[in-house]
Order: C-alpha cells, then sequence, then structure tokens
C-alpha cells in the first residue's frame, strides 16, 4: 500500500511538472505574431478611426490587441501614450524620458526609428516581465500610426 502511495505521489508531480512546463512556455508570444496584431492595428485604426482604435488596444474586448504577454501600445511623436493594452494607467502621461535598467530611453528610440523608417524593431532593451518579475531583453515592432503617431507591439527575447 506504501508503494503504491509513492508512485502516486511522484506520477501526480510530475504531471503537476509537466502539465506546468508549457504554460510558461506559452505565456511569450512571438516576434511574428506581435508584428501581425502591430498590422492589424494599423488596420483598425485606418477602418475604424483613431478613437475607436485605441479603445480597443487599451480595453482589449472580447480578447481583441491582448494575447499571451502581447499586447498594443501606442505614442506619438512627443511621447504621450495614447493607447495601453497592459497599463491603462499610462494612457496620457507623456513617456518620451522613459528609460530601461540600463539607462535606454527606449520610448524615444522607438519614436525615433519610426520617424526615420516608418515602420520596423527596435531593440533590444530590458524590460520588467510580469510574469516573471524579473528584467527581460524585449523588442518591439513598430509601424506609424494616424498622424504622427505609432503603434507598438513588444515580445520578449530572453535574459
Amino acid at each position: 500500500m506504501k508503494l503504491s502511495s509513492v508512485y502516486l505521489a511522484a506520477s501526480l508531480t510530475g504531471a503537476a511538472v509537466l502539465l506546468s512546463a508549457p504554460v510558461f512556455a506559452a505565456e511569450h508570444g512571438s516576434e511574428a505574431d506581435a508584428q501581425k496584431m502591430v498590422k492589424d492595428g494599423v488596420a483598425l485604426v485606418k477602418s475604424a478611426g483613431a478613437e475607436k482604435a485605441y479603445k480597443a488596444f487599451t480595453e482589449h474586448p472580447d480578447g481583441a490587441f491582448k494575447e499571451k504577454d502581447l499586447y498594443v501600445f501606442v505614442y506619438d511623436f512627443e511621447g504621450n501614450c495614447l493607447a495601453q493594452g497592459a497599463n491603462p494607467k499610462m494612457v496620457g502621461k507623456n513617456l518620451i524620458g522613459m528609460k530601461d535598467v540600463d539607462g535606454n530611453p527606449f520610448i524615444k528610440g522607438m519614436i525615433d526609428m519610426v520617424k526615420a523608417s516608418s515602420k520596423g524593431w527596435y531593440g533590444p532593451y530590458k524590460f520588467n516581465n510580469p510574469a516573471t518579475q524579473s528584467y527581460e531583453l524585449k523588442k518591439s515592432y513598430c509601424e506609424r500610426g494616424a498622424g504622427d503617431s505609432m503603434i507598438c507591439v513588444g515580445a520578449y527575447s530572453g535574459k
């Protein structure tokens, strides 16, 4: 009887490890998913208008524009946050001076990149991953949005 209890406990422990491992792996969205989300966001701005699109990006009704750890964020070229899918409290704030832990002004860097190229990848920069509570490398795909703005989605690329 004791031996079967040990096997059962070992089996349950092993199953718990196996079941939890894919959850962490599935948390990260891919660069391809980030790029597609930006393109879908740009299309929504063109079809529905900036105001409706920004509301969808920030509130993501029915799961729109939020998948795994991917979400849309929008800034104007002055650094004002117009939409933020992970933290709505950022909307309306000017974050042009925000820096990562290495002193990299990444919002300004993204803006400069979009001004120069209209679209592309910016990074890597270090950003706090709320799922792991640690700083991880991240890069963001951005495209020019309505007027002087950019629509971006960041993807973690490891530590």
